[in-house]
């Protein structure tokens, strides 16, 4: 295949860049823009097509990562039916979950990585300005976001039901650190203009919020008209149904790519070390300060943490947020190792209850 040529196709203005392919490679490139089960929705030179991937490269040898939305592949291409896949190319970003979300960890027999999406230049981690609100779910997602390795934005939607938000865009503005943080209301129009930086024609976008923040709305609003169903949220809980059922990929009439993804009630965590330091360096700014090198940052003397958490500087609910993601970072790292202290735990704690009630409660 000659790579020169590759400039004249299309592909290009989904995000394609011809140095991606590696050398000697046979086959054409296509983006992935949906996936159903088995079957793959693509656009390549010739158009948008379908594909499946090719059994004995997916199945067989198992050395390619299957594909998700947004991935770029080189595929064999079938004018009369369905092409096939052939190799997935390499990413230069993702976004992961682990396939135990939701699930008690005592109970999972494997956890494997479930990529999500692919591709993408910025994460528009969107959270809307209602009774849904939850800082610690945007503290998720920033961390994701980071690990991703692309740049995160937070997007706070529906400005237009309250008349004050300051107070919710300054609790962002202080655990997102290095982060824009906009408002805005794709009803009126309100704050869409403030997100003119990101919306460059060949970049890629991925939208990430919860069902019901308005994600179909804001893609409605940047293409200038209906191309994505609209569901009304509920009254009780400001929530709604996902209006999105698989990931998709679009390409609005300005250029600019976006991936929406069904609204997600959990997100399991998948290898986000890097994620951590990113979002959280607020806490991690604290470590090596402490008297001990070997500080736990319980009961020992000269605890930066502590002390940080005494004085007010640190937040007692961000140091306890930091904690329960590393714990979930360390079970992806390590189930067998995490389930074992764990059971260790428990034991201790049943342990120490049988003598509570066997000396009739501990005498101070």
């Amino acid at each position: 295949m000659n790579i020169k040529n590759i400039e004249k196709l299309k592909l290009i203005d989904y995000g394609f860049i011809p140095t991606m392919i590696p050398e000697n490679a046979s086959g054409i490139p296509a983006r992935v823009t949906a996936v159903h089960k088995e079957r793959y929705e693509l656009i390549c030179e010739y158009g948008q097509t379908y594909g499946r991937l090719k059994t004995s490269i997916y199945f067989g040898e198992g050395i390619e990562s299957f594909p998700t939305t947004g991935d770029f592949v080189l595929i064999q291409y079938n004018s009369s039916g369905d092409s096939q896949i052939i190799k997935t190319l390499e990413r230069k970003s993702k976004f992961a979950r682990n396939d135990f979300s939701g699930h008690a960890a005592g109970y999972v027999k494997t956890v494997k990585e479930q990529v999500v999406a692919s591709n993408f230049d910025y994460v528009f981690i969107m959270a809307s300005l209602n009774q849904d609100f939850n800082l610690k779910r945007i503290e998720r997602y920033l961390t994701l976001a980071w690990q991703s390795g692309a740049i995160p934005v937070v997007v706070l939607t529906k400005a237009d039901l309250t008349d004050d938000f300051t107070e919710q865009v300054r609790a962002v503005e202080n655990i997102a650190a290095h982060v824009g943080v906009y408002a805005i209301s794709a009803k009126t129009g309100y704050g869409i203009e403030q997100l003119s930086e990101y919306l460059k024609p060949r970049k890629t976008i991925v939208f990430l919020g919860s069902s019901g923040v308005g994600k179909s709305s804001l893609v409605n609003a940047l293409a200038g008209g209906e191309i994505m169903a609209v569901n009304e949220i509920r009254d009780d809980d400001s929530r709604g149904r996902h209006t999105t059922t698989h990931r998709q990929l679009i390409m609005l009439p300005s250029g600019v790519i976006i991936i929406d993804t069904p609204g997600m009630r959990e997100l399991g965590m998948w290898d986000v070390n890097t994620g951590l330091g990113e979002a959280f360096s607020d806490v991690e700014n604290y470590f090596g300060r402490c008297k001990f090198s070997d500080c736990r940052h319980q009961t020992e003397p000269d605890c930066a943490i502590r002390e940080a958490i005494a004085s007010g500087e640190l937040p007692h609910e961000r140091w306890e947020s930091y904690l329960e993601l590393k714990r979930e970072a360390r079970f992806s790292d390590d189930k067998a190792g995490f389930l074992l202290d764990k059971s260790k735990r428990d034991k201790s704690i049943a342990q120490w209850s049988r003598q509570y009630k066997k000396n009739g409660g501990f005498k101070i």
